[in-house]
């Protein structure tokens, strides 16, 4: 009864670790590009869950590197996720990492030499991400959001497409990201000015910040008119229920925001409305 009940508790802590949700979306993502942009019969392509696999394995693997090197910050600033040196060892945390990271290359390896080649760039950059571009203002948070763009991007690279939605998409992805980034810097200010971090809020303050994120939104939205105006890939209509509208409340709360609760809820909403925008793949058929 002991063992199974540690075995639980082993298992819940790694779910927690690698962020099982967060990796959820990022297999529906990908599933909902191929499916919906591309064509609904890829659904029933082995490649596809391949290459999804090898994504999901590659981002679980950058979770817990992550979190490997921020778990004094993480003591500071959540407490309650730490799980490295509680549930799981910093030993067996570093054997997981390499052990996910080397089967997300090789199964991207099955598929291609360009699939495995991004895959292999991918855990680099979130290793140096980890180990040192998280701590300086912005590129990390670009980086982050680079990573995720190309996660719906993988999939035309494979399926050799060229759509424009699914770049539309990809820089939805993009631009989400970099501002969920940048909002978890706000909340994280305190462990992040204790250990010497120099994120954007530490260097600009949280004002200063929060236009970067204003201007960030405005290009955004402009660049999802302009590649609408001249590929005319859908009614504007749509943009201003599913997209606009979510990005509007989101300005209007971020104004307001001023506590580590209010930005924590503005993370969460960025999640919402990346999910929101996944899900809204579905409008277009396949």
């Amino acid at each position: 009864m002991a063992t199974g009940r540690t075995f639980r508790t082993f298992l819940e802590s790694l779910l927690k670790l690698t962020r099982f949700g967060n990796l959820v979306i990022i297999g529906l993502a990908q599933y909902c590009t191929a499916g919906f942009l591309i064509a609904t019969t890829t659904l029933n392509d082995g490649s596809l869950f391949i290459l999804a696999t090898s994504t999901v394995l590659i981002a679980a693997a950058g979770y817990i590197i992550n979190d490997y090197y921020d778990v004094k910050i993480d003591y500071i600033n959540k407490p309650g996720r730490v799980v490295i040196g509680k549930s799981i060892t910093r030993r067996y945390a570093i054997l997981f990492h390499v052990v996910l990271s080397s089967a997300g290359v090789l199964l991207g390896l099955m598929l291609s030499w360009k699939i495995a080649a991004v895959n292999v760039l991918t855990v680099f950059l979130l290793w140096f991400y980890s180990n040192n571009l998280k701590r300086l203002p912005f590129i990390g948070n670009f980086v982050v959001a680079l990573l995720t763009g190309l996660a719906i991007l993988i999939v035309d690279l494979y399926y050799h497409t060229g759509s424009v939605l699914i770049i539309i998409y990809a820089s939805f992805a993009f631009f989400m990201t970099l501002v969920r980034e940048i909002i978890k810097d706000m909340e994280d200010l305190k462990g992040d000015v204790t250990f010497g971090c120099k994120t954007l809020p530490i260097m600009l303050g949280l004002r200063r910040t929060k236009f970067i994120i204003y201007l960030i939104l405005f290009l955004f939205s402009a660049t999802v008119v302009i590649l609408n105006y001249f590929y005319q890939v859908m009614p504007l209509q749509y943009y201003a229920i599913f997209l606009f509208v979510p990005l509007l409340w989101l300005l209007y709360r971020l104004v307001r925001a001023d506590t580590i609760r209010d930005f924590a809820r503005l993370s969460a909403f960025c999640k919402v409305i990346m999910l929101m925008g996944i899900l809204s793949m579905s409008l277009h058929g396949g």
